[in-house]
């Protein structure tokens, strides 16, 4: 499935040399671009572009013939086969690729950065080597593991897919989509990309980056998400029937390093001649997309309790849901119309000495639906304070081996920033709060 392209005559590839780090339009301007970035799906933003780009377009090879639309699969694959990035999930030319190791990468790489998933991808794959090892952890240790990453309903789901591979499958892959997609968090993306990836079937697994670079060559008028169909019928007739794991790993590398949002390296694509709107001089303009309404800002408050000893007051999140299972600092309800003098009220209770400070700063934090403010609230107790029922003491210095999503690193952050301030105000007492609600 890895076998390389042989270099033939058709392949011969026009070289130049390589710059470094110059703006694109500098580059393209002095037709020196540089050698493609190690990315992610995502596409980097000043990333200089390869200037090794094989020329094939008048000539093909029997088993891949042009598609109808003037598109060669073929200069694609020429160009993957020199500039293809080095990746630790991914298999080397003529190697077979790992099912284990595509899954977990792709489940990974879903809204996250390749510089982001490379450090988790290792730990992830010195913990469990294996879907049988990743099956037989507690879900709490795969959540620990997983914190910090982002998008925890993945980490659920990696754990129940694994799960489920070694009920139904005796802890082996299907090949086909559709047996995939009937697993726990496999979607057509990821089921298309692990049949073509991991078993040379003809998938054709369209992300972000492929949508655009589709997009783009087709010139696709309509709007996301409404283009999706037809941005997926369109990469079907572009997959050749050979090599279709390497395809789809070339379509990705070129949306991530060279079709990119912004400058775009057009001429370095080795598909610039046949792509649409590069002839009608708007690639930048697709893909279109529809309009979003803006996302309600919910705010809440959040509680930091201190005892002597550095233990830290915490709780688990209820299993479904935002952040299900993960670790969390008592909080209110997160709301658009919280009211700040009403916080102390959902305040956990464990002494009646106790006095909350409103620590300076506001957190602020970004979930896919919807942005977040949080307040916070913190206090000291004496060493011998009991937690309340559902929540423990943690050592401060051991909340990294609790699965402690972002929002609240930044909240334990901000605490510990302020507590020691002495511009923290006392916050209102209880009684305050309830003439509040009574107002």
């Amino acid at each position: 499935m890895r076998a390389e392209v042989s270099r033939s005559a058709q392949h011969t590839p026009v070289a130049s040399p390589l710059v470094g780090e110059a703006g694109a339009a500098k580059r393209r301007r002095e037709g020196f671009p540089g050698p493609p970035p190690q990315g992610g799906r995502e596409p980097a933003q000043s990333a200089s572009r390869t200037s090794l780009v094989p020329r094939v377009r008048e000539n093909c090879s029997e088993g891949n013939p042009k598609n109808r639309n003037g598109l060669d699969p073929q200069a694609l694959l020429a160009w993957y086969d020199r500039h293809r990035r080095k990746l630790p999930w991914r298999a080397g030319a003529g190697e077979r690729a790992d099912p284990y190791r595509v899954w977990l990468s792709e489940i990974m790489l879903q809204q996250t950065r390749v510089s982001t998933v490379l450090p988790y991808y290792a730990k992830f794959l010195e913990r469990w080597p294996s879907v049988r090892a990743l099956a037989a952890a507690p879900l709490e240790e795969v959540l620990k593991v997983w914190a910090g990453l982002g998008y925890y309903a993945r980490a659920r789901n990696l754990h129940a897919c694994a799960r489920a591979l070694i009920e139904r499958h005796g802890g082996e892959f299907p090949h086909e989509e559709s047996e995939l997609r009937t697993l726990p968090g496999i979607g057509a993306y990821t089921a298309a990309a692990i049949a073509a990836i991991a078993f040379g079937r003809r998938a054709s697994p369209v992300d972000g980056n492929v949508e655009r670079v589709i997009a783009r060559l087709f010139r696709v008028e309509a709007a996301l998400p409404a283009a999706k169909a037809e941005i997926r019928r369109r990469a079907q007739t572009l997959t050749p029937e050979t090599r279709a794991g390497d395809f789809a790993q070339a379509m990705m590398d070129l949306g991530a390093t060279i079709c990119t949002p912004a400058s775009p390296g057009c001429d370095v694509c080795p598909w610039t001649a046949d792509c649409s709107a590069r002839r009608r001089g708007d690639a930048e303009d697709f893909p279109r997309r529809e309009t979003k309404p803006a996302a309600k800002l919910r705010r809440g408050a959040a509680f930091f309790v201190l005892r002597p000893n550095r233990g830290v007051l915490v709780r688990s999140r209820p299993p479904r849901g935002l952040l299900g299972g993960m670790t969390e600092l008592p909080t209110t309800q997160w709301t658009a119309d919280f009211d700040a003098r009403r916080a102390l009220l959902a305040a956990p209770r464990l002494s009646s000495r106790q006095r909350w400070r409103r620590v300076p700063g506001v957190v602020t934090h970004v979930f896919t639906h919807f942005p977040l403010e949080l307040i916070v609230y913190g206090t000291e107790v004496s060493a011998r304070t009991l937690a309340p029922t559902g929540a423990r003491f943690v050592p401060l210095d051991r909340l990294h081996d609790e699965a402690l999503p972002n929002v609240m690193r930044k909240v334990v952050a901000l605490a510990l920033g302020g507590m020691g301030n002495r511009d923290v105000s006392p916050a209102p007492s209880r009684r305050a709060a309830w003439r509040a609600v009574r107002r």
